[in-house]
């Protein structure tokens, strides 16, 4: 079933988010930014835990006000890092990528601008990071990500004690 949330931006105004969990979409779309739709292509196999349903960039599609982007997700395994998203569009390199449980950092061109909240229900907090110089697209792509695939991970100590108490009876 789609969810609308709406996001107040600091910098931005109010900006609609739509998830669509069984479609497979998420768009985003404000007065003052440009219209990001995220989509899984038609037949992909899903996986319930990812909001958009699968990290597979070959089966997802980008489009930035009108234009195509790339989007790069890792496979989400062990480590933080393994969770990242990164983008390339418009000669500018993206990166969202979990910094600790619940919060990802994002990255224009390796420099941090912002970091998001998500819980892959649709609702995405942001928080701009002083003095950085952040532009509608910017924007716009973080809240599509953080919708898109959640935010945040756990630490990789943590991951491993849990595959320890697995395999112990």
């Amino acid at each position: 079933m789609p969810v609308e949330t709406l996001a107040q931006d600091d910098l931005f105004g109010e900006l609609s988010i739509w998830l669509n969990p069984e479609k497979g979409e998420v768009a985003v779309e404000g007065r003052a930014v440009p219209e990001i739709v995220l989509r899984r292509v038609a037949g992909t196999r899903t996986e319930e835990h990812i909001p958009i349903g699968t990290r597979k960039g070959d089966r997802l599609t980008l489009d930035v006000d009108g234009q195509e982007a790339v989007v790069s997700p890792a496979k989400g395994r062990l480590t933080r890092r393994s969770y990242r998203i990164d983008v390339r569009h418009a000669g500018h390199a993206y990166r969202l990528v979990p910094d600790s449980i619940s919060g990802s950092r994002l990255l224009k061109d390796r420099k941090h601008i912002g970091d998001f909240t998500s819980e892959g229900d649709g609702h995405v907090l942001a928080e701009w990071k002083e003095g950085a110089r952040v532009e509608a697209t910017d924007a716009a792509l973080g809240y599509a990500l953080a919708a898109a695939f959640g935010t945040g991970a756990q630490p990789m100590w943590t991951l491993a004690l849990d595959a320890i108490g697995d395999l112990i009876p």
